[in-house]
Parts: structure tokens; C-alpha cells; sequence
């Protein structure tokens, strides 16, 4: 039997090593928690002890003897995060017959999509993630707001975060925040990155062409705010998706709700007539999407979006690189692996979606809501500007002493830290200094410091 090392966390088993199992170790090593981790891959298992303070099980994490050798006795959560659906279930359905522990599965089979609740209620997971079903709906919430580059919603939809480039001729290019915020009152700018810095501003901070802003306002006030500021927007008509796999039926799903027409193009013969039945208002084509004179035959340079989601990340990004060059299309670059950041973040991409990010904030919002002290919990987790930054929704069940009932004027915050919101049974409060946060309330904060916890991690 492994010994368990002692941590301030919880004690945690991940099950399963690819990209999404090593990002989880990383971040969640990092804030604290105890973690052991289970794979088949002896070498990978060695690597991952050997980088970080972690304990790992080489075998089947679906095995009752593996997750007995793991701790799942003392454990006070299982992820199962392998390539398998079925095994991921399987492992999540065992330890909740073994273990006194949460537990948390990753599934991302379409014919699962729909029954995700049942399975969730039935085998009484704490959550079951299908990051290519997240991902779609970001990749829609942009397509709504083609001026924005990332759309992030919180409290149950009824705000967003957006973010957008400042552009040479915007009226916004050498405007201060308080300048802005008197034009738009239902609107907060929230953060800011300027040449790879990122800055949480006060009233004086001047904005800058190619600046990076993130505004956080009710989602009805939205298009108001871009409006306001002179900048147009429109959600678009029609999208061209290269490749045809999950993630283009479920975002052709999520265009056809909205009224966006769409166009898939896809090599292979049988998946196309796959997609035909599944998405019978979608045109399908069998073709090489990397074809030039294919592309320009179907209309890439008049399309209102394009959208790559082939398999492959080069190919992604050439395919965005082409279109930016042969069309004014609104661009969508679905980015699976995270090396080369700086590279990517150099080229100009537009919005970018990375499905394991997405996995990753709302398995860390969980985890950080299940080790709070006290009764709050997080809502909703973003990261921001490449993990640099956290966009988190804080629920406040309680009166808090020195949180609670004073003016945020009044308040001693951390740096960096910045009440970007306060939703009261469903009304969005952009704060000014006299509002005050009450219990029942949920309340969004932004900040550059790491591992927040609690609303009353925001104090000095």
C-alpha cells in the first residue's frame, strides 16, 4: 500500500496520464492537494514522480485492487480522465463503491451527450466534463459576438466576460477606464494585456491600441457596451467548418439552434454520410479541406466564419492563417496541445479554444469549492491570458465579517484584485464603491493571484 503524503488539500486520484491528467496534476499539485495518479504507462508514471511531488500506480485505474493501492479509502476525490468513456465511468462507479469520495469523469462520445444528467444522477457523480461539448458552446458564444476574442458566461448566463482587441482607430485607443466607465455604466473593464503584461486597472489606467480588454456586463448589455464604444457587431450568418469530427457536430448542433447556417467539409466518405443523417440541415462535403481550390469552390472568401477543427493543431492554425489572408471571415482556432505558447500567442489567431483548458477550470473550480473551510463555494473558474489571470464566481451562502454588508469602498483587498460583479437573485450589479456584498449574493471577482478559494481570499 502506497503512504499517502500529507498536504493543506485534499487527497486526490487521477486516473489517466495524457494532456488533460498531467495539466491537472500540475495545477492542482501546485495549489496543495495530495496526488496520486494511476496509469498503464510505467515510463510516464516514473516521469511524472519524478517532476512533481506526486505518488503513482502503474495498472488498470478501474481495478478494485489499483484504487485500493492508490488510497481511495482516504481519498476525497477520483478524476477519471483516460481515453476511454466506458473505463472512465467504470473507474468513477468503483470507487464510489469502495471509497467515501467524490468523483468526477470525463466522457465525450455524442451518443453520451444527451443522457449525461441520468448518468450523472444514477451512478451519483459529482460531474461528468465532455470537453468537446464545452468547447462548442464557447466556440458558439463567439460566433454571437464575432468582435470579441473569448466569451465566458457566469452567472447561469445572465453575465459575460469578453474579450476584445483594441484596435488603431478605436475611440477607445487613449481613453482611461473611468472614461469609459462613464459612457458605459452597465459595463466593468476588467483586466488588461499590453505587450505580454497583464494589468488589473483602477480608473486612470490608459488604454492602448492592441491592447487586450476583458468587460465583464449583464449579457443582455453586451452589444450595448460595443455599441457605445463604437465598435460594430453582428452575429454571423453562415460558418465553414473544416473537419468532422465530435467537436464539429457538436457545434453544427449549437449553430442550427441559433439560425447559422453551416457548411462541413470532410475527408472521409463514410463520416460524411454519418453527418448527413445527424445534421440533415447542414451541408456536408466530401473533400480535403487543406485543398486550396476546394476551399475557394465552397466560398472561404465569403464566408462569415470558418472554423478548422481537424485533428491536427498545425493544420488549425495554417487553415486560420489562410483564411485571415483570403477573407474578412471571423476565425475560430481550436488549439489542442499547449506547447509553443508564446508562437501561438505571436501569430495573430483570433479566438483561440483549448478543450483541455476547459476541462481542466471546471474540474479545479470543483476541487477548490470542495476544499473550502466554510460554506461558500465557487461557482464558475475561468483562467485568463494563458492561465495568468482567474475570472472566478464566488457563492456566498453566510455574513462574512469584514466581506459582508460594508461598502466595497470600504473593503481592504488583496493587489490585483478587482469585484467585477454581484449577482442578487439574478440581477448583475456592476459595483460602484457604495454597493455592498450580501449573503446570498454571488460575486465575481478578477485577479492575477493564484488559488483563491473563498470570497474572503480576496482580503489584505
Amino acid at each position: 500500500m502506497l503512504q499517502r503524503k500529507k498536504a493543506k488539500g485534499l487527497n486526490i486520484i487521477i486516473v489517466g496520464c495524457g494532456r488533460v491528467g498531467i495539466t491537472l496534476v500540475e495545477q492542482l499539485s501546485a495549489e496543495g492537494h495530495s496526488i496520486t495518479v494511476i496509469d498503464k504507462d510505467k515510463e510516464l508514471i516514473e516521469e511524472l514522480i519524478n517532476f512533481y511531488d506526486i505518488m503513482g500506480v502503474v495498472g488498470n485505474g478501474a481495478s478494485f485492487s489499483m484504487q485500493m493501492e492508490a488510497g481511495i479509502k482516504d481519498a476525497d476525490l477520483i478524476i477519471a480522465v483516460t481515453e476511454s468513456d466506458e473505463l472512465n465511468l467504470l473507474c468513477c462507479t468503483v470507487a464510489r463503491r469502495v471509497g467515501n469520495c467524490a468523483a468526477i469523469a470525463r466522457v465525450r462520445n455524442p451518443d453520451y451527450s444527451l443522457e449525461i444528467d441520468y448518468l450523472r444522477n444514477k451512478l451519483g457523480l459529482a460531474m461528468i466534463i465532455n470537453p468537446e461539448l464545452e468547447a462548442s458552446r464557447e466556440m458558439a458564444r463567439v460566433l454571437l459576438l464575432p468582435t470579441a476574442l473569448d466569451v465566458n458566461s457566469f452567472a447561469h448566463g445572465q453575465a459575460e466576460l469578453v474579450k476584445f482587441k483594441v484596435k488603431e482607430q478605436s475611440m477607445l485607443n487613449g481613453m482611461t477606464v473611468a472614461e469609459v466607465g462613464a459612457k458605459t455604466n452597465n459595463a466593468l473593464i476588467c483586466a488588461v494585456e499590453r505587450k505580454g503584461k497583464i494589468y488589473i486597472p483602477w480608473g486612470d489606467f490608459v488604454m492602448e491600441a492592441g491592447d487586450s480588454v476583458s468587460v465583464a456586463a449583464p449579457r443582455k448589455m453586451v452589444k450595448e457596451f460595443f455599441k457605445t464604444v463604437g465598435i460594430n457587431t453582428h452575429h454571423v450568418n453562415d460558418a465553414m467548418i473544416i473537419g468532422g469530427g465530435d467537436s464539429a457536430y457538436y457545434l453544427a448542433r449549437q449553430l442550427h439552434h441559433m439560425g447559422i447556417g453551416v457548411k462541413i467539409i470532410e475527408k472521409d466518405k463514410e463520416r460524411c454520410e454519418e453527418l448527413s443523417v445527424l445534421l440533415p440541415k447542414s451541408i456536408i462535403i466530401n473533400g480535403d479541406g487543406t485543398d486550396e481550390d476546394l476551399l475557394r469552390e465552397e466560398g472561404i472568401e465569403t464566408v462569415e466564419s470558418f472554423i478548422p477543427l481537424t485533428g491536427s493543431d498545425e493544420e488549425n492554425i495554417l487553415l486560420t492563417l489562410y483564411a485571415n489572408k483570403v477573407s474578412n471571415a471571423k476565425v475560430i482556432t481550436k488549439i489542442n496541445r499547449l506547447t509553443f505558447n508564446d508562437v501561438i500567442d505571436g501569430l495573430d489567431l483570433g479566438s483561440v479554444i483549448y478543450p483541455r483548458y476547459i476541462t481542466t477550470e471546471a474540474i479545479i473550480a470543483y476541487v477548490r469549492a470542495k476544499s473550502a473551510s466554510r460554506s461558500n463555494s465557487i461557482e464558475t473558474l475561468y483562467h485568463m491570458f494563458s492561465q495568468r489571470a482567474e475570472a472566478i464566481e464566488f457563492r456566498v451562502d453566510e455574513e462574512h465579517p469584514g466581506v459582508t454588508g460594508k461598502p466595497l469602498m470600504d473593503l481592504k483587498l488583496k493587489k490585483n484584485v478587482l469585484i467585477a460583479f454581484i449577482n442578487r437573485k439574478g440581477k448583475i450589479i456592476i459595483p460602484g464603491g457604495k454597493d455592498a456584498i450580501l449573503p446570498g449574493d454571488t460575486v465575481m471577482i478578477v485577479t492575477t493571484n493564484k488559488g483563491f478559494n473563498d470570497i474572503t481570499d480576496i482580503l489584505a
